[in-house]
């Protein structure tokens, strides 16, 4: 390992091509963006492979303009023959030289992986260890570079962490409470949702927003959710840690939890390993809270519902303890940004949230903050409030040219 931390970079070669393809692979989907080469990438395609392994499953895709390329309904059985779909539909409607590299988001990257690199069988077998901390996204991470190398094997192919944004995070915020000799063994707090914040900060930067100089919360909120403490446009702690069921309560998983919960659960109860995992990861979260939905769109669309309102609720009043909580790690705050599918899309969420943080300066602007405004913060407020999407592919894109960029032009044996 050389003395930076980093994992060698393997001598691979881009293979020549005027295209880049991103994909994300999940359990039933594949989701996927095609950009050029360009500096910066230009987005060609959006589109997903979903319901694989179902007897109608659909292929869609739409073109830079948000016009619809293709919607087809195919039986896709496993991701081998989601890839194959997929790849055999860029080299039928698109005109060029095909593909230079596939990119990969990876959720897990471990404490060697700090940036973008090559995949290699190394690699693959450090990845694979990570399997047990994010049980819902690595292993079909690693489906899709496993499909991609089985439909293309010339073909290379780059992972992107999103644990590398937190690399730099201060040795303290790594830390937990247990012995040392543990966190010898890689039980330490890593963060996720890096790209996504590495997106935004860099979007910042783009508008001449002085990142460098404000102290910064980034609160991704989705189905995963995670919050980011920015100093110097870094993070410098986050709500995930060791793995990607602390901090926030999410779609399926609970979140932070009393870890003699865990005990009772396994000597009292006597729950299973696999049962207590599934408990956590898919069983939690808002959908065990409501009883019935994971989707905070669906709740918010019952507001009679005792059940519905309280899981809306606990998420608010968690985020919005865990947002406070990170202004005594920044020593303030200056600038605050929504993000994910219900940070950028959620005005009530939104509102619950900074509702009795005026003392720290935040003050949302109602009417702006219902139409879905940039800035929805108010004249009042000393804090600067913000909802946008992220874009994590166009991360993912960026990374793979830079790394391509750095390479001889084509691929030899």
């Amino acid at each position: 390992m050389p003395s930076n931390g980093r994992p060698p970079q393997p001598q691979l070669r881009a293979a020549a091509g005027d295209a880049i393809l991103v994909i994300n692979s999940g359990s039933s989907s594949v989701k996927f963006a095609l950009f050029s080469t360009k500096d910066p990438p230009a987005r060609l395609w959006s589109g997903a492979i979903d319901r694989i392994g179902l007897a109608h499953g659909r292929f869609h895709a739409v073109d830079a303009a948000g016009t619809t390329a293709f919607d087809e309904t195919a039986e896709v059985a496993d991701h081998d023959m989601a890839l194959h779909l997929l790849l055999d539909a860029i080299d039928r409607h698109t005109a060029g030289d095909g593909l230079a590299a596939v990119g990969h988001r990876i959720v897990h990257g471990g404490a060697e992986c700090d940036c973008a690199t090559f995949v290699t069988e190394t690699l693959e077998a450090r990845l694979r260890e990570f399997v047990p901390l994010a049980p819902l996204h690595q292993p079909h991470n690693l489906a899709g570079i496993t499909a991609v190398r089985n439909a293309r094997p010339d073909l290379s192919q780059i992972a992107c962490f999103d644990t590398a944004f937190h690399h730099g995070m201060p040795h303290l915020a790594t830390l937990t409470g247990l012995p040392r000799e543990l966190r010898d063994q890689g039980i330490r707090r890593y963060g996720f949702h890096g790209l996504s914040y590495e997106y935004v900060v860099e979007r910042l930067r783009s508008e001449e927003v002085d990142v460098d100089g404000e102290r910064v919360i980034v609160a991704h909120l989705g189905n995963g959710a995670s919050m980011c403490a920015l100093k110097g446009g870094r993070s410098v702690e986050t709500t995930m840690g060791f793995s990607t069921l602390s901090g926030l309560p999410m779609g399926t998983r609970c979140g932070d939890l009393d870890p003699g919960i865990i005990l009772y659960l396994l000597t009292e109860m006597d729950l299973s390993a696999d049962r207590l995992r599934h408990l956590l990861y898919e069983e939690s979260g808002l959908l065990g809270l409501s009883g019935f939905s994971r989707n905070m769109q669906e709740l918010l669309a019952r507001p009679t519902d005792h059940s519905a309102l309280e899981a809306v609720a606990y998420f608010c009043y968690q985020a919005r303890s865990h947002l406070a909580a990170l202004t005594a790690v920044l020593g303030g705050l200056d600038r605050l940004v929504f993000t994910g599918g219900i940070g950028a899309n959620a005005p009530m969420v939104r509102a619950d949230i900074c509702a009795d943080l005026g003392y720290l300066g935040v003050a949302l602007d109602p009417t702006r903050n219902t139409a879905g405004a940039r800035v929805i913060s108010s004249a009042a407020g000393r804090v600067v409030v913000e909802a946008f999407a992220t874009d994590e592919e166009q991360m993912i894109a960026q990374h793979m040219r830079r790394l391509l960029a750095a390479q001889p032009a084509r691929q030899v044996a």
